[in-house]
């Protein structure tokens, strides 16, 4: 019988971005995703593992899976039902209280929390090999190298409204935030108090057609999502300032997407410099 100096250390708890841990008997075999550009990440490079995707999860395209609602209101009951070794959820887009209620049922969960570009590629790769136990995908390497590259000509302002009635825009502190930066525009809603919340930036501001023209933006950058934005919704507020429409995920979903998405967005942005 081995000496308690020889017996192997317990296998430590696994930590998700939160700093929350659990301790998996094995590498999960049966994972749901109620964040879209992770389930596309999954879909892509371990699709055998995934289970469960919500109604918002539609890439790739003819995903096959059990349905478990949306991303604010996912199915619990239908989840609990799929018996997954492992949930993936996100900070931003999904809610506290759905996740302390699968922990509450026994379910594990893996909370990602992406604010940046290096914040994506870092979460990325602690999904793949650290919560799934998989390989670093492909991918993560060829969107972190086109991604490194260096923004070039001059430097412009632009502002990226994600609704309307009431307009919000993108705001400091944000994933599409970062990205605009690294494509070479200024956020002209980098830094606007909350109120009420004193030295605190609100992240999604809500914001009048004034204000937005107040700011005189060089461009105004109209995504297809959250709200869909289109020819005849959305550029006519806008008169006398350039504006451009744009595919919402290249702005805002991490994942596969990334190692296309910065050449389809320069492309669009350089016809209205």
């Amino acid at each position: 019988m081995p000496s308690p100096a020889d017996a192997a250390p317990p296998t430590p708890a696994l930590v998700d971005d939160l700093g929350f841990g659990y301790s998996p008997a094995a590498p999960p075999r049966r994972v749901v995703s109620l964040v879209p550009s992770l389930t596309e990440a999954i879909a892509v490079s371990a699709p055998q593992l995934l289970v469960g995707a919500t109604d918002w999860c539609l890439h790739p395209a003819g995903l096959r899976v059990t349905r478990v609602r949306g991303t604010k209101n996912p199915d619990l009951r239908a989840i609990e039902a799929l018996a997954p070794d492992l949930v993936v959820c996100n900070q931003e887009e999904n809610r506290e209280l759905d996740v302390r209620r699968l922990r509450a049922a026994g379910i594990a969960v893996w909370v990602t929390r992406i604010e940046t570009l290096d914040q994506a590629f870092t979460s990325l790769d602690r999904l793949f090999t650290v919560a799934l136990g998989t390989p670093r995908p492909a991918w993560l390497d060829a969107a972190e190298a086109v991604w490194a590259e260096p923004a070039t000509g001059p430097r412009r302002r632009a502002v990226i409204p994600i609704w309307r009635d009431p307009w919000m825009v993108v705001g400091p502190g944000t994933f599409t935030a970062d990205l605009l930066d690294r494509l070479g525009y200024d956020n002209v809603f980098g830094g606007i108090p909350t109120s009420g919340s004193e030295g605190s930036l609100d992240r999604y501001p809500h914001v009048e057609v004034t204000d937005i023209l107040a700011t005189a933006p060089d461009l105004v950058i109209l995504p297809d999502e959250p709200y869909v934005f289109t020819a005849d919704d959305g550029p006519e507020a806008f008169d006398g300032i350039s504006t451009v429409l744009v595919r919402g995920r290249d702005l805002t979903w991490y994942g596969p997407s990334l190692v296309a998405a910065r050449a389809e967005l320069l492309g669009w942005l350089a016809r209205v410099r």
